[in-house]
C-alpha cells in the first residue's frame, strides 16, 4: 500500500504538507483514493482512504464539522485541492485538521485529482509487480530447497531471508520440525496441538504469552502439521501473510515425503516382527532385517511394547515415530513397528537389563505429557541374546502391554513376570465372561451387606489380603477371632465357597481380581 509520505515525495503532484497529524501519520498504508464534496461523507468512506476535495461542501458544513465527519470515518487524511476561487487553504480548515489530529495536504491548482488517483494505481501496480516477483523467487528457492533435501528448516530460512518472523513448524503428535527465532516452551507446543485437533483446525491460538497464528500444513487430504508465527493474525501485514500461505503450501510437499518415507519404514518394520513370530526359515531373514535399521543382531535386544490404556483404538496415528524419536534421543538403536493395537520396539541393549524399565518409565512420560487425560502403557518382555532368541520376548512384551490395557490403575510400566500368572491368565478371559463371574459371584454379599448394614466384603478382603490367617485378619479388623469365623460361615452360604478349601478360596481371590481388570470399552 502507499503512504502520504510517498505521494508527498512525488514531485509531479506538487503536493505540500500542511498538517502532518499525529507521529508517524504520514507513514500508515492508505487504502485508497475518494473525491468527494459532500459535507458528510462518512457513509461512503472506507476505513485508511484518502479525500481529495475543494472545499465545494463549505456553504452546508463548516470545516470543523466537515472534518469531524471525515475523521469519524477513519479517513487517513485530506487533500485540499486549491481552486481560482480558493488560491489558499482555508485556514479554518487547517486548524480542524490539527485539532482532530487529521493529516492535511494541500495540492496545486495546475494539477488535477485524476493525476493523484493514476499516481496511486501506478504505486499499486508497481507493488503488486514486487510482490509477484517477489513470490515467484520465493518459491524458486523454496523449490530448491525442497528438493536439495532441506527439509522444514530449509523452508523456515528462505522465509526469514525477506520477513523477521518469530516461526516453527509442528505436527500433530506435537513434534517441533523447525524453529526460527523463538523456543517454543511444552504447554505452548501442547496450544498447538489442540489447534490442529479441531474441525477445521485454528487459525489462530493462544500461546499464553500472547496469540499465535497458524497456517495448516496438509497431506493426503489431512491436516498433519501447521506453521506457526509468533504474532496474532491482525500483527501481519498482507505480504507477511501471502508469504507464509506460500511457504505452508512447500512445507506440505515436505510432509507428504516424510510420510511417505515412514510409511516404508514402518512397512519393513512390521514385516520384521512378522519373521520373528513366524520362526522357521523366515527367522534367518531377521538378522538382515535388523542391520538394515542400524540394530546389530548379534548382540543383547530388549523388545518394549507399548499403547494407550482403556481405548479401542489402542495406538495413535504417529505414536510409533515418536517413540522411535524419543529412543534416538537416548541413543538407543531401534526397530519401532505401529499397528492398531500396539507399538513394538525392538531395542539393541547392551546397558544392565534393570535399567530397561527406566528408559520405558521415561518414554511412557514423554508420550503422556504431549496427550494429557491419555495414559500409555509398556511391557517388557526381557532380554534376548541375539536376534534368534526374540520371539519369546516379543510374545511375552505384547502379552504384558496387553494386560496393563485392560488393568485399571497402578505401574504404568511392567515386565512379564511381574505380573503375577494369575493376571495373565485373566488378561487372556473373554472381558464379558471375565466380569459376569465376578459379579455373579460377589452380588449375594454385597446385596447381604446393602441390606442388613454388614461388612462382609471387607471382611473377606482382609482375610484374602492377610493370607487366611484368622488371627491377623481380626486383628485388621477389630474384631473377635469367632466373630471373624461367623462372617466367614455366613459367606460360605451366600456364595457356596468354603474360604477353608484352597479352590474355593482361589475363586473368591480371582473375583476380586478380576475386577481390577477393565474392559477396553469400559475404559474408553
Amino acid at each position: 500500500m502507499f503512504t502520504l509520505a510517498s505521494l508527498a515525495r512525488n514531485a509531479s503532484l506538487e503536493l505540500r504538507i500542511l498538517v502532518p497529524g499525529p507521529p508517524g501519520a504520514l507513514d500508515e498504508p492508505v487504502a485508497w483514493v475518494h473525491n468527494t464534496e459532500l459535507p458528510d461523507p462518512s457513509r461512503y468512506l472506507r476505513e485508511r482512504e484518502l479525500v481529495l476535495t475543494n472545499g465545494l461542501w463549505a456553504e452546508q458544513a463548516s470545516p470543523a464539522e466537515f472534518v469531524a465527519n471525515v475523521k469519524r470515518a477513519k479517513a487517513a487524511g485530506i487533500v485540499y485541492g486549491l481552486r481560482a476561487e480558493t488560491p489558499r487553504t482555508p485556514g479554518e480548515l487547517v486548524a480542524a485538521c490539527r485539532e482532530a489530529g487529521l493529516p492535511l495536504l494541500e495540492i496545486s491548482p495546475a494539477v488535477p485529482f485524476t493525476a493523484v488517483s493514476e499516481a496511486v494505481s501506478a504505486m499499486y501496480a508497481d507493488e503488486r509487480q514486487r510482490d509477484l516477483i517477489g513470490m515467484v523467487r520465493r518459491g524458486d528457492a523454496l523449490a530448491t530447497a525442497i528438493s536439495r533435501g532441506a527439509g522444514a528448516s530449509g523452508v523456515l530460512r528462505v522465509l526469514t531471508r525477506d520477513h523477521d518472523l518469530p516461526l516453527a513448524v509442528i505436527d500433530r503428535m506435537g513434534r517441533v520440525l523447525a524453529a526460527v527465532g523463538v523456543a517454543l516452551e511444552e504447554q505452548q507446543v501442547r496450544a498447538v496441538v489442540a489447534g490442529l485437533s479441531r474441525r477445521p483446525p485454528a487459525l489462530e491460538i493462544d500461546m499464553g504469552s500472547g496469540h499465535a497464528a497458524l497456517f495448516p500444513v496438509g497431506a493426503v487430504g489431512d491436516t498433519d502439521a501447521a506453521l506457526i508465527c509468533l504474532r496474532p493474525l491482525a500483527g501481519l501485514d498482507p505480504a507477511e501473510r501471502d508469504a507464509l500461505e506460500q511457504a505452508a503450501r512447500f512445507l506440505s510437499l515436505e510432509v507428504a515425503k516424510q510420510q511417505a518415507v515412514q510409511a516404508i519404514e514402518m512397512r519393513f518394520a512390521g514385516e520384521l516382527l512378522e519373521m520373528i513370530l513366524s520362526g522357521g526359515r523366515r527367522a534367518a531373514e531377521v538378522a538382515g532385517r535388523l542391520r538394515a535399521f542400524g540394530v546389530d543382531p548379534g548382540g543383547p535386544l530388549a523388545v518394549c511394547t507399548l499403547a494407550f490404556a482403556g481405548e479401542e483404538a489402542a495406538t495413535l496415528h504417529g505414536l510409533a515415530e515418536i517413540v522411535a524419536e524419543l529412543l534416538a534421543a537416548d541413543g538407543v538403536p531401534a526397530v519401532v513397528a505401529g499397528g492398531t493395537q500396539d507399538v513394538v520396539a525392538v531395542l539393541a541393549w547392551r546397558r544392565p537389563e534393570d535399567a530397561l524399565p527406566a528408559l520405558a518409565e521415561r518414554l511412557v512420560a514423554s508420550v503422556d505429557r504431549r496427550f494429557p487425560g491419555r495414559r500409555l502403557v509398556a511391557g517388557l518382555g526381557g532380554v534376548a541374546a541375539h536376534s534368534a532368541e526374540l520371539r519369546r520376548p516379543l510374545l511375552q512384551s505384547r502379552e504384558a502391554c496387553r494386560v496393563l490395557r485392560r488393568t485399571r490403575g497402578g505401574p504404568a510400566v511392567r515386565g512379564f513376570l511381574e505380573l503375577g500368572t494369575h493376571r495373565l491368565l485373566l488378561g487372556l478371559v473373554d472381558p464379558e465372561v471375565l466380569g459376569g463371574f465376578s459379579r455373579d459371584l460377589l452380588a449375594p454379599v454385597r446385596e447381604h451387606d446393602a441390606r442388613r448394614g454388614t461388612d462382609l466384603e471387607l471382611t473377606l478382603r482382609t482375610f484374602l489380603d492377610h493370607d487366611g490367617h484368622w488371627a491377623a485378619t481380626a486383628a485388621a479388623l477389630h474384631v473377635h477371632v469367632n466373630t471373624l469365623r461367623n462372617r466367614l460361615a455366613r459367606i460360605a452360604e451366600l456364595t457356596g465357597r468354603d474360604v477353608g478349601r484352597t479352590e474355593d478360596r482361589v475363586d473368591l481371590f480371582l473375583a476380586f481380581a478380576a475386577e481390577a481388570v477393565e474392559t477396553v470399552e469400559g475404559a474408553g
